[in-house]
């Protein structure tokens, strides 16, 4: 029977905040898993599928990329893959019913919370032009609306096809060949919100968009510096081999705004010490870093790196690998020595004193492994700070040797895998030639619109048709009332989803939801059952097979949806749609035609726990940069300095959160409950602004283009961050990000570096 879903929508009335947690995960954890898991799914169902979670025969997470060890627990999963299992596997159902009861413009009017936690949508619907609610179409209506609009488009360059991270391999490849062969590199994505920054670095330095660390290197590494990241919100199963590295000897400096309860202590429920103990100091040493200092600090290190060579040559510095294997050190090294106490002192908001004891620890280590999230991606310099801390670790070797390493910690599941298969609007003439030569077309190779573009695009009336595999775009956007207004400028919006959220409720003239099966539900097409194959953030390749019954005989996978879509669109001439969606299998073969790395794939997926991608400077120490070689680069020392009066601002995610799906309205480890306009505000911050704790105020964003962006009614909390700086969650703050306000080379929005005026509250 389905469960019933909220009829209200909570407000911030009975917000309550307390102190914040000491530590994280323990029993807490575990309750708070199973209660969510029983409301949305029962005890038989929800014991049924947590059990099955990462593991070889089961299905992968559909939370984040984090990798899965060799030797998996009977449970492997965290709080958060729990939830998010729990809402994808939910006996809660959005029917037709639902919407013939919901306008559309009631539905706006609701909060993310809310629409997620309707349940999962069961049958295709439509809303016409002219609408006011979604009405139920067949398929074969749904496909022939979005082939009338393509086709009357005067350019294929006129729509745009978004991604989720969410998205299989198999789903994803034949998702851009479906839109090469209609004409166009427009395939913005999850990643040129959240990672683009690293994957435009480290594409520079080390000549591939991906971390060069495995599982095992972290378990090996001397030093492990966790930069600009909340694993326990948004990681928590690298708690845990965290937590082995540290057994194995590894010490930890985290680098962060905010103090984190997994900093302070980990309580790891899967052992006795975790449920019955004090659990596990994770970290060593806490650098409560000022927003967007991260780049001095590396700065500052490197320079003391080559004071520490001059003081006693060749015992610092790894000059062999310098030599065979680095280019551009020399200039490098003559703009490192100049690196300004005085800035990075500004820049970081820490003593020197304490900057000096870190690098002790530096000095002393042998094998580093450097792991950062978006705490490092999502500012103006985004791409400088990446390739300041490239050249931390090749100065001496850490690049390519066991227990050392680069570790971007990507966030949704197969986020990595879908730009392996394609997904992205800059291709390279390598890959669209193998794809040309695989279908005989000669695919577009002029460049597409990212993310940002893309809503420029729709703003300006030049993308009329908007395609998204997955997400939830209008929430994760910036800009929030110019991204809506963009999205509505629309002739059609199409939802390919699995759960409602604001991007069906904020729609073009046109509106189409495509409901499509999750990875716990069983796959049974003509040829068989059917699995998918998903990366994860380390470039292991492993199956995914769920085993639940489809929410409703209605659904479609994504791969269905995706080659029908084709196949309305294009015909069944050139590719045959028809096979591929029948047999996964066929699709996998293309890919090893297609994609470097993936010979033998359906053989070696096969097997449990799958196989790694090649990384050749991991592998083999071989750099395919524009050099053939590592490259150290020069990267001026960029200090965010704040007018008197406003502080820096960085828009966070609660613990009952990820991404854009709210699973509640708790963040208990910062010690909030029933409510997320909150603003965390160092208590010295609050009094120079007269204000009190607990008081209403409105956040106004202030950038060159001279509109105020607005957040309204945020309760000020009393919170240690680094003073001058503040947090809030999104996407309720993404409203303050202008859409122009982009890194540099990645055109990521910095939602970690917004200037901020605090105001009473209207």
């Amino acid at each position: 029977m389905p469960r019933k879903a909220p009829a209200e929508d909570p407000g911030d009335d009975r917000l309550r905040v307390g102190p914040p947690k000491d530590y994280a995960a323990g029993i807490s954890a575990v309750t708070s898993s199973l209660r969510h898991a029983h409301a949305q799914m029962g005890v038989r169902r929800s014991l049924l599928t947590l059990l099955s979670v990462n593991q070889k025969t089961g299905f992968d997470c559909p939370g984040c990329a984090w990798p899965e060890p060799e030797h998996r627990h009977r449970a492997e999963f965290c709080e958060n893959g729990a939830k998010a299992v729990a809402e994808e596997a939910t006996l809660r159902r959005v029917t037709p019913e639902f919407f013939g009861e919901h306008p559309l413009a009631a539905l706006a009017e609701r909060s993310d919370y809310w629409l997620g936690q309707q349940g999962r949508l069961t049958h295709p619907m439509y809303r016409p032009a002219g609408g006011d609610r979604y009405q139920q179409i067949s398929w074969d209506e749904a496909f022939a609306v979005v082939a009338r609009e393509l086709g009357g488009l005067d350019s294929p360059d006129q729509a745009a096809f978004y991604t989720s991270g969410r998205a299989s391999n198999e789903a994803a490849f034949a998702y851009q060949l479906f839109v090469r062969l209609f004409g166009t590199n427009n395939l913005p994505d999850c990643s040129n919100m959240c990672h683009e920054s690293s994957g435009s670095a480290l594409v520079e330095t080390i000549g591939i968009g991906k971390g060069s660390v495995r599982l095992e290197d972290l378990y090996e590494a001397d030093l492990i510096l966790v930069v600009g990241q909340n694993p326990g919100t948004n990681h928590p199963r690298m708690l845990s081999a965290l937590e082995t590295a540290k057994d194995c000897g590894a010490r930890v400096i985290a680098v962060n705004p905010l103090p984190e309860a997994e900093l302070l202590r980990f309580k790891n429920p899967q052992r006795p010490s975790g449920v019955l103990g004090g659990g596990t100091q994770l970290s060593d040493r806490f650098l409560q870093i000022r927003l967007g200092g991260d780049q001095a600090l590396f700065h500052a290190f490197n320079r003391m790196l080559l004071e520490a060579e001059d003081d006693a040559p060749g015992t610092v510095l790894d000059r062999d690998f310098i030599t065979a294997h680095t280019h551009g050190f020399e200039e490098f090294a003559e703009q490192a020595r100049k690196a300004s106490w005085d800035d990075v002192l500004e820049a970081t908001g820490l003593s020197e004193q304490e900057i000096r004891e870190a690098f002790q620890e530096v000095l002393a280590a042998e094998k580093i492994v450097v792991c950062w999230a978006m705490g490092l991606t999502q500012h103006r310099h985004s791409v400088p700070t990446i390739r300041e801390v490239v050249n931390f670790l090749l100065m001496r070797g850490n690049v390519g040797r066991p227990g050392a390493g680069l570790c971007p910690v990507r966030g949704h599941s197969n986020v990595q895998g879908d730009r392996t298969m394609g997904i992205h609007e800059k291709p390279d003439a390598v890959f669209l030639d193998a794809l040309g030569a695989e279908f005989g077309f000669v695919p577009p190779s002029r460049h597409g619109h990212d993310a940002v573009e893309t809503i420029r695009a729709m703003r300006d009336g030049q993308v009329r048709v908007f395609v998204a595999l997955g997400g939830n775009f209008v929430s994760a956007a910036p800009d929030t009332e110019l991204t809506e207004r963009a999205v509505r400028n629309c002739e059609l919006t199409v939802q390919i989803s699995t759960k409602l959220n604001r991007s069906h409720a904020v729609v073009g003239r046109r509106a189409l939801i495509l409901p499509c099966l999750g990875r716990t539900e069983t796959d049974l097409r003509p040829a068989g059952p059917q699995w998918v194959t998903v990366e994860d953030s380390m470039g292991m390749v492993h199956l995914s097979r769920g085993r639940l019954a489809p929410a409703s005989d209605a659904l479609l996978s994504e791969v269905a949806i995706i080659c029908r879509m084709a196949r309305a669109v294009l015909g069944g001439e050139r590719v045959p749609w028809t096979d591929l969606e029948a047999d996964y299998d066929l699709i996998r073969d293309r890919i090893e035609r297609v994609i470097p790395g993936f010979e033998d794939f359906n053989a070696r997926v096969r097997k449990p726990g799958g196989f790694a991608l090649p990384h050749p400077p991991r592998d083999e120490r071989r750099f395919p940069t524009r050099t053939g070689l590592a490259n150290f680069t020069v990267n001026p020392l960029e200090v965010l300095r704040v007018p008197q009066g406003r502080l820096l601002l960085q828009t966070i995610r609660s613990h009952d959160q990820y991404n854009t799906t709210i699973y509640g309205l708790d963040d208990r480890y910062r010690g909030v409950h029933q409510g997320r306009r909150v603003l965390f505000v160092h208590p010295d911050d609050l009094a120079e602004h007269g204000l009190a704790e607990g008081e209403l105020v409105d956040i106004v964003s202030e950038f060159s283009d001279g509109v105020d962006r607005r957040a309204p009614a945020f309760r000020a909390v009393a919170y240690p961050t680094p003073r001058g700086c503040c947090a809030a969650y999104f996407p309720e703050t993404n409203v303050l990000v202008p859409l122009d306000s982009t890194a540099k080379i990645s055109n990521t929005p910095t939602s970690k570096s917004i200037v901020v005026r605090l105001e009473p509250a209207h």
